[in-house]
């Protein structure tokens, strides 16, 4: 998922330069708020890929319990 919101990140970059160059002022503010949520997604995305999450050990229906 990181990578794929570098590739937005930079496409968002290109695109506010281009609007820039031209004077669109909504579209400046408009790319600005997404790359805003981007780094909102990537902050968000960063912390989940650092959190370990413990699944146990996988049963079937009827087998004994083996716990000591």
């Amino acid at each position: 998922m990181l990578p794929r919101l570098d590739e937005l990140e930079a496409d968002l970059i290109v695109r506010r330069s281009r609007a820039l160059h031209e004077g669109w002022l909504g579209e400046i503010e408009g790319i600005d708020l997404t790359l805003t949520f981007l780094q909102q997604k990537r902050e968000q995305a960063q912390r989940h890929r650092r959190t370990t999450v413990m699944l146990g050990l996988p049963t079937r229906p009827g087998a004994p319990d083996h716990a000591p």
